[in-house]
C-alpha cells in the first residue's frame, strides 16, 4: 500500500500536467482563428474596437458624365468672342482632349453648365442632371459668386454652404449611386496677376469682367489691395464649403489642383484674359481625370 502512493502521484501529476497543456494549446489555436468563437468577425461583424465597414467603391471609368457649373464649363470665349464654345470644354467637350474623352464616355455626356451661373443655379442644373442617371457628376462653381460689381454683393459664405449642400442632397436623393468631382473655385488673384500683364487684356476687363477682382488692374493702391484681397479670402471660404460638404459624401471627391493651378497667359482665352483657352480646358482636363481615376 505504502509502494502504490507515490505511483498514484505521479500519475495524478501527470494528468495535470497534460491537462494544462490541452487547455494551452486550445487557448492559442482559438486566438489564432483556428476555431470559431462568438466573437468571429464573419458571423458577429466587427468589433466595437475595429474598423467599420468601408463606403460605396468609387467607380474610377463612369460611362457616362453631367457637367455643371459657369462660363468655364460652357468653354466661354475659348474659340471666339463673347461666345460659348462647348465642343471644347474640359469636361464634356469633343475637340478637345476633355474628361468625357479620356474617360471614353463622350457618347453620354450632357453639359447642363450656363455662362453667368451662381451657385444659387446649382440645384436647377443638378435636377436637370438627374433626369439621366448619370455614372459621374462634375462641378465646377463659384468664380461668379466672387465675380460681383463689388465686394459687398459677393454671397456670402452661409448661402453658399447651404445651397451647395442643398444641391447635392437633391442629386444623392434621386440618383443614389452618382459619383461627384467637384473642382475647386480658380484662383482669381492669380488670373489677375497673369492677364494685368497683357495691356489688351487690361482694356478688355475694363467692359466689366470680374470687377470685383479686375477693376482697376493697375491700381496698386491700399484700397484696391485690400479690395482684392477680400475676393481672396472669399474664394478661399467657398473652396472650404466645397471640401467640407464634398467630404461628407462618400461617393463626392473635392479637387482642390484647380485652385493651386498656376495658369500662365497661353492658358487663358485671347479674347478676354480670364476664361481659360483652349489650351487651358485642357489643363482642367487633366486634373478632373488624374482625381477621377485615381484609387
Amino acid at each position: 500500500m505504502r509502494a502504490s502512493a507515490p505511483r498514484r502521484a505521479q500519475r495524478t501529476t501527470a494528468s495535470m500536467r497534460t491537462g494544462v497543456v490541452l487547455l494551452t494549446t486550445a487557448a492559442v489555436m482559438s486566438s489564432a482563428g483556428c476555431f470559431g468563437s462568438s466573437e468571429d468577425p464573419s458571423r458577429s461583424g466587427p468589433s466595437r474596437g475595429g474598423k467599420h465597414a468601408e463606403g460605396p467603391a468609387w467607380n474610377t471609368r463612369p460611362s457616362s458624365i453631367a457637367s455643371l457649373g459657369d462660363s468655364i464649363t460652357r468653354g466661354f470665349d475659348a474659340c471666339s468672342v463673347l461666345s460659348d464654345c462647348p465642343r471644347v470644354s474640359w469636361s464634356t467637350g469633343t475637340d478637345v482632349d476633355s474628361l468625357a474623352q479620356r474617360l471614353r464616355s463622350g457618347a453620354r455626356s450632357w453639359n447642363y453648365a450656363k455662362t453667368g451661373a451662381v451657385m444659387a443655379d446649382l440645384p436647377g442644373q443638378m435636377q436637370a442632371a438627374a433626369t439621366r442617371k448619370p455614372q459621374l457628376v462634375t462641378v465646377m462653381i463659384g468664380s461668379n459668386d466672387a465675380c460681383r460689381n463689388s465686394v459687398d454683393n459677393m454671397t456670402p459664405t452661409d448661402e453658399f454652404r447651404s445651397v451647395f449642400t442643398s444641391a447635392l442632397t437633391r442629386l444623392r436623393r434621386e440618383v443614389p449611386k452618382a459619383q461627384v468631382y467637384v473642382a475647386s473655385v480658380p484662383d482669381l488673384k492669380r488670373l489677375w496677376s497673369q492677364g494685368r500683364k497683357n495691356v489688351l487684356g487690361r482694356q478688355i476687363w475694363k467692359l466689366g469682367i470680374c470687377p470685383s477682382m479686375l477693376k482697376d488692374s493697375d491700381a496698386m493702391d491700399a484700397a484696391s489691395t485690400e479690395r482684392r484681397q477680400r475676393v481672396d479670402d472669399q474664394v478661399d471660404d467657398y473652396n472650404q464649403v466645397l471640401k467640407d460638404v464634398c467630404g461628407k459624401d462618400p461617393l463626392c471627391r473635392y479637387d482642390d489642383a484647380v485652385h493651386k493651378y498656376r495658369f500662365t497667359e497661353r492658358e487663358l482665352s485671347k479674347w478676354d484674359w480670364f476664361h481659360p483657352s483652349k489650351a487651358g480646358q485642357q489643363r482642367l482636363a487633366a486634373m478632373a481625370y488624374r482625381r477621377i481615376t485615381s484609387p
